[in-house]
C-alpha cells in the first residue's frame, strides 16, 4: 500500500496537501488542471522531491527520505527518459543493473521484456531510430524488468496519436496484469482515466483529493474538475 500522510509541499507561492493511501495492485489516475501539482506529486513519490511536511510510505516502510532507486518505484516521464547513445537492449537492461553487467539471469529478463512489449529485432537500435510508440515500449520493458511494486507513469503517452495510445494503454494494463504492481498515472485526458483506472485521485485547487470512483468523478465533476474539463 502506498499511503501519503498529511504530505504538504510547499514552493514559493505554490502549496499542494495530500493526505490517502492506495491499495496494493490498484490503477489509480491522477487529472486535474495544469500546474496544480500532479507532476510534483509523483516527484515527492519518486523521491526526486522532498515534500515540505508529512511522510511517504510504501507497504508501511517510511520512504520519505531515501533515494529514488531504494523507493520500490519505477517511473516514465514524458520523454521516457532513454539515453540516446545506448540501444535498446541496454536501455531496458539498465532497469536490471544500472552498470549493465548483466548476469545469465538479468540477460534473460531483459529478452523476455524485449519480447514481451513487441520490440524482437529492434534490440541494437538507438531510441533516435525508433518511432515515438516504440520508445515508450522501450521505457515499459525498463519498467517490466525492474519488477517494482509501483509503477508511475506521468504522461509518458501525450504525445502520441489516439490510436497509438490506446494501444500503449492496453500494453500497461496487461503488464500491470502480469506483474500485479501498484499503478499510479498522471493523464490529461479523461479516456485514459476510464479507459486504465477504475480509481482517480483529483489534483486540484492545493489538494489531491484520496482515490474515488472514476466513473462517478467524471459522470458528476466538482467545479474544479468541471473547469478544468470545460463542461
Amino acid at each position: 500500500m502506498l499511503t501519503l500522510e498529511a504530505v504538504e509541499i510547499r514552493q514559493g507561492a505554490f502549496h499542494l496537501a495530500a493526505d490517502f493511501s492506495v491499495e496494493t495492485g490498484a490503477r489509480v489516475a491522477m487529472i486535474g488542471p495544469s500546474g496544480a501539482g500532479k507532476s510534483t506529486l509523483l516527484d515527492v513519490i519518486a523521491g526526486f522531491l522532498q515534500p515540505t511536511a508529512g511522510r511517504v510510505l510504501l507497504d508501511g516502510l517510511d520512504i520519505t527520505a531515501l533515494p529514488p532507486a531504494q523507493r520500490g518505484c519505477a517511473i516514465v516521464f514524458q520523454d521516457n527518459n532513454l539515453l540516446p547513445h545506448f540501444t535498446v537492449a541496454q536501455n531496458i537492461g539498465l532497469g536490471a543493473r544500472p552498470d549493465l553487467r548483466l548476469d545469465r539471469a538479468d540477460r534473460q529478463r531483459v529478452a523476455h521484456a524485449i519480447e514481451r512489449v513487441g520490440l524482437t529485432g529492434f534490440e541494437a537500435r538507438k531510441p533516435g531510430q525508433l518511432s515515438g510508440g516504440q520508445q515508450v515500449r522501450v521505457a515499459l520493458a525498463r519498467v517490466l524488468v525492474q519488477r517494482q511494486p509501483l509503477v508511475l507513469l506521468d504522461e509518458p503517452f501525450a504525445a502520441l496519436g489516439p490510436a497509438l495510445k490506446t494501444e500503449m494503454l492496453g500494453l500497461v494494463d496487461e503488464l500491470m496484469d502480469e506483474t500485479g504492481a501498484t499503478l499510479l498515472m498522471v493523464s490529461h485526458d479523461p479516456a485514459d482515466a476510464r479507459r486504465i483506472a477504475p480509481r482517480t485521485v483529483l489534483v486540484a485547487d492545493g489538494r489531491a483529493e484520496p482515490p474515488c470512483d472514476t466513473g462517478a468523478l467524471l459522470a458528476d465533476p466538482p467545479p474544479a474538475l468541471r473547469r478544468y474539463l470545460g463542461s
